[in-house]
């Protein structure tokens, strides 16, 4: 009843924490052992070919390659729809026929191949990886669903809710919205990191760990390649990297500061997977939750960013 109170805002990232903090434990646990995994493959570049490795990397990247339908469940929880729905939803935007979205930014443009529907061209990528356009495909979802069975007559609505909730909302989250969005962001952020002065280096650094939230910053590796093949330089990474260490560093300040037990226990944890390069845990378990500490990272890695670009540092290669 409080939160029914609180501004759209406020009851916006309320529902974000409740859909998250069931499946905290899961992100938590992929996100340091991808970690630490990923850090050792590059220390030792035998053990990265080794058999050990596959294993380790398929138990540590689990979690993330099907992070939709862990937060669809979760999302249809806290919306009040079908979990087994919602579970649909999330294979549906992760389904093998479609290209890993994690793959998408080492392919040409051209290879990718779409479907012409209602005169869109539509791309058939997945959506390993993201968020927001799961939790609000979700939401749709919910309120279709909840709104049929209200309006279908209990004969027939067995079978009519649950195909016209899922046709609906397959076409829509497949549909051309999220995917326009998605280059339009990637766009701005190719265009913004040349603006001069370092100016638009710190404002990517700030508003990076907003694009981890979107679950679209696996698409940054197209501006990578493009700068490693014209220059040499990659000069992405230190602006991603230090927003990631930002938004590490306050999780950990978080944990270091907290009275609550539970809160300690998961923001030191989170901390040392974002020093690991797998921000998830920190930004969704802790900062985004107390939002102040999303702000202090944010300003951060907007600080960490401009140095970056005054100083013009840059990486040979990718990864962090």
């Amino acid at each position: 009843a409080a939160a029914a109170k609180q501004p759209v805002f406020k009851r916006m990232i309320k529902a974000l924490g409740d859909v998250f903090v069931p499946i905290l434990p899961a992100i938590v646990a992929s996100g340091l052992m991808m970690g630490l995994v990923e850090a050792l493959g590059k220390a030792m570049p035998a053990f990265a070919g080794s058999d050990w490795y596959g294993i380790l990397d398929l138990f540590a990247n689990t979690a993330f390659t099907f992070l939709p339908i862990l937060i669809a469940v979760s999302a249809a929880r806290v919306f009040g729809g079908n979990i087994f729905l919602g579970a649909v939803i999330g294979m549906i935007m992760i389904h093998p026929n479609l290209i890993n979205a994690w793959s998408v930014a080492s392919m040409d443009a051209a290879d990718i191949p779409v479907w012409h529907l209602f005169g869109f061209s539509i791309r058939q990528v997945g959506y390993q990886g993201h968020v927001i356009p799961v939790i609000i495909a979700v939401w749709i979802m919910c309120k279709l669903e909840n709104w049929l069975h209200k309006h279908v007559p209990e004969m027939i609505d067995l079978f009519v809710t649950p195909l016209c909730t899922v046709l609906i909302t397959g076409f829509l989250t497949i549909g051309p919205v999220f995917s326009t969005a998605e280059t339009y962001v990637l766009e701005f952020a190719s265009w913004i990191i040349t603006v001069g002065h370092g100016i638009g280096a710190m404002i990517m650094g700030a508003i990076y760990p907003l694009t981890v939230v979107c679950g679209i910053h696996h698409m940054y590796n197209v501006i990578e390649a493009g700068m490693l093949a014209s220059d040499g330089l990659n000069i992405w990474m230190p602006i991603a990297s230090a927003a990631n260490f930002a938004q590490g560093a306050a999780c950990l300040a978080v944990g270091l500061k907290a009275r609550n037990y539970k809160t300690k226990s998961i923001s030191i944890p989170s901390a040392l997977s974002a020093a690991l390069g797998i921000t998830e845990p920190a930004i969704f378990g802790v900062n985004l939750r107390f939002m102040k500490p999303l702000v202090c990272g944010m300003a951060g890695g907007a600080v960490g960013a401009l140095l970056g670009s005054i100083f013009h540092i840059g990486a040979t290669s990718y990864g962090v």
